[in-house]
């Protein structure tokens, strides 16, 4: 993968808009206000619909939230890190080097959610996190014989049968809970170890968003975007869940596509096999991040190249073929989820409002 110090040059589609420029200010006054107007509705129409009848399960609508305001061992540093970067950063993003403006943008984006977690203190807001009821962590000693456990993953999705798997690992195909398991097998074990790896490689995502920034829209736009990145309210649900690790992975799928679809990577056949293969980790990682292959189709449209298709198509094969050849069917697992899902808060809550009120929760995260 190519990565070229400031001032190299660097090949995108075409120069877009600038954001100073009159078009560009529109278009992003335009879709701050359509991002706003999506969360307030969904906020209005929330609060209408558990006020009536409760059905939506969540208090603060559309976040499964509560409200409890709070200081803590983190606080002091959440507080210097976020000042730090709006006082310096678009300045230091300005003018830093790119390869050191990547590695800085991870080291703050990793000390912004770190603090944030630590407001919970250690424990509560790292190391205990994924070892509670639902995680991933208590499932880890009945993957002893994971060749075993992965063609008998199905038979525990559903509650009714002895030995359902708990919420976290039912729901979701069994690459994410091998993931604790092979940390466990190297010496990594624990909650610990897991909230740190979570952190680590969902921070990794604000450096692979940079990149696919650069090569689809220009390094000005990467570098003025770089703090509101650092900075981003994804953070709080990267420190502590897996979820960050799994959006961390997606991440890299798109930036990998968007060097290959540009011709900015220096092997772009390699850079599109990569993202391949990571898009099939992200597919065994999480059904729903399946929706990711409409981010790269966007990356192809916007390159205005077809190019990439086949080595990725080829390297997104291989973790299908490695898990079906271990006997694990992800069609069948994910409609025994559905079967699930309806079993618990799922029979209750109107999908009629999630299937956009989950735009409004994306877009908070934003």
């Amino acid at each position: 993968m190519k990565t070229e110090e400031r001032g190299d040059p660097v090949r995108t589609p075409e120069e877009p808009v600038g954001p100073d420029e009159p078009g560009g200010r529109r278009r992003d006054l335009t879709a701050a206000a359509a991002g706003v107007l999506l969360v307030v509705v969904a906020v209005v129409v929330g609060r209408a619909v558990q006020d009536a009848n409760g059905s939506l399960q969540v208090h603060w609508p559309p976040l499964l939230a509560s409200w409890d305001p709070h200081v803590g061992p983190g606080t002091p540093a959440a507080v210097a890190v976020a000042v730090a970067v709006l006082a310096y950063g678009p300045g230091l993003a300005a003018r830093t080097p790119w390869r050191r403006l990547l590695l800085g943008a991870w080291a703050t984006a990793l000390a912004w959610i770190f603090s944030l977690a630590l407001i919970e203190g250690w424990e509560r807001g790292v190391a205990r996190r994924l070892t509670t009821k639902h995680e991933y962590l208590r499932a880890i000693d009945r993957f002893d014989d994971v060749p075993a456990a992965l063609r008998g993953f199905t038979d525990h999705i559903v509650i009714g049968p002895p030995g359902n798997w708990p919420a976290h690992v039912a729901g979701h195909p069994p690459g994410a809970t091998l993931t604790f398991v092979g940390l466990d097998r190297i010496g990594l074990g624990g909650g610990a170890w897991a909230g740190v790896w979570c952190i680590v490689l969902g921070g990794s995502g604000v450096v692979a968003a940079l990149i696919a920034l650069r090569a689809l829209a220009g390094e000005r736009l990467a570098r003025r975007a770089a703090p509101f990145l650092v900075l981003a309210p994804f953070a709080v649900w990267t420190g502590t869940s897996a979820d960050g690790y799994f959006a961390g992975v997606a991440a890299w799928s798109v930036a990998l596509l968007a060097l290959a679809a540009t011709g900015t990577a220096r092997r772009p056949a390699a850079a599109a096999l990569g993202s391949g293969l990571l898009f099939g980790v992200t597919c065994y990682l999480s059904y729903g991040l399946t929706l990711v292959a409409v981010i790269l189709l966007a990356v192809l449209v916007l390159a205005r190249s077809a190019r990439p298709v086949p080595p990725f198509l080829l390297g997104a094969l291989v973790v299908p073929a490695a898990f079906t050849l271990a006997g694990f069917n992800w069609w069948e697992g994910y409609h025994l989820l559905v079967e699930r899902y309806y079993q618990g808060a799922g029979g209750v809550r109107p999908y009629a409002y999630w299937v956009w009120g989950n735009l409004a929760c994306a877009t908070l995260a934003a």
